[in-house]
């Protein structure tokens, strides 16, 4: 009956809705790892993320056998796991470090940083309209940083890594965009999952606690949502289109500043949230501009432009 009551909705309505849970169960592994943090440092939260989703996808591996981990270009899936654990690590460490409102706010700075990697990764034009809204972007991330009681300019350590952990992701993203044109998404995220376990153990070892039987099911909790997480941005991306279901992932900021401040005791500065506002439009506008030209591109492809 669920099933039913779906396929009556639009692509977008039901593309909101997996973003939506995308957003909540983003906001739960953030508030794990935030939680954990004191006795659990990133490098082994990583690892235990990474070692719940080998898990996860064990069964696809095991129906699909060979062509599970079936590529042609090894150097990028490498190149695109290594950096995506080392973003993993980053952001976990701001999650722990930085209140819940501010990590989320800077983690957005991803789609920010898309615009030069297109420029000088990818080698595609990027008019000033997006130039100018990824300018007007990381002046917002400026407001956000600054101490809001000295007056002084002062980047913390969390801080530097989140915004380093978005400029990671940003390039799995366009490494992504590479893959795409002949890899299944299947084989990109069996891949990215078991060479990020590989390289998650190095710093797990240094790391290294036996859990607490609690804790233990809490980081395998938070591995397990994280996946889950993944799943339901790529489903409500896949369903919906860009331009739309943008504006619904920034629900994570709502989520997060209503945890933070009922769990944590956290309230977000005038700073943050002014910034975040002027991330969020920026990133919102770049999206907005990327679909209306994939859709001109799209167009003029097709048979007398139809």
């Amino acid at each position: 009956m669920t099933r039913g009551v779906a396929s009556n909705l639009s692509p977008n309505i039901q593309g909101a809705l997996w973003m939506l849970l995308s957003a909540v169960t983003f906001s739960i592994m953030a508030t794990l790892i935030k939680f954990l943090g004191e006795d659990y440092p990133a490098s082994l939260q990583t690892f235990y993320r990474q070692a719940a989703g080998a898990v996860i996808l064990l069964p696809v591996i095991l129906r699909h056998r060979g062509a599970a981990f079936a590529t042609r270009r090894p150097g990028i899936l490498l190149f695109r796991a290594s950096a995506g654990t080392i973003g993993i690590i980053l952001s976990f460490y701001a999650f722990q470090h930085m209140p819940l409102a501010d990590a989320n706010a800077l983690s957005f700075t991803r789609t920010l940083w898309l615009v030069p990697l297109a420029i000088f990764v990818v080698k595609e034009k990027v008019g000033p309209l997006r130039i100018g809204a990824a300018v007007v972007g990381f002046l917002g991330v400026l407001l956000m940083v600054r101490p809001g009681a000295g007056g002084e300019f002062a980047v913390g350590a969390p801080a530097l890594a989140m915004l380093a952990s978005s400029f990671l992701f940003a390039l799995t993203v366009t490494g992504m965009k590479v893959l795409t044109r002949d890899h299944a998404p299947r084989v990109i995220l069996v891949w990215s999952t078991f060479l990020g376990l590989l390289f998650a153990i190095p710093g797990a070892a240094l790391t290294w606690r036996v859990p607490e039987p609690t804790d233990l099911v809490l980081l395998c909790a938070m591995g397990a949502i994280g996946v889950v997480n993944q799943a339901c941005y790529i489903k409500g991306m896949s369903l919906g289109d860009a331009a739309a279901m943008a504006p619904i992932d920034y629900t994570r900021l709502i989520f997060s500043a209503v945890i933070g401040f009922f769990v944590f005791a956290e309230v977000p500065t005038v700073w943050t949230m002014a910034g975040a506002l002027i991330v969020a439009g920026s990133t919102l506008l770049i999206t907005w501009r990327e679909q209306r030209l994939a859709r001109s591109a799209k167009l003029s492809a097709e048979p007398d432009g139809r």
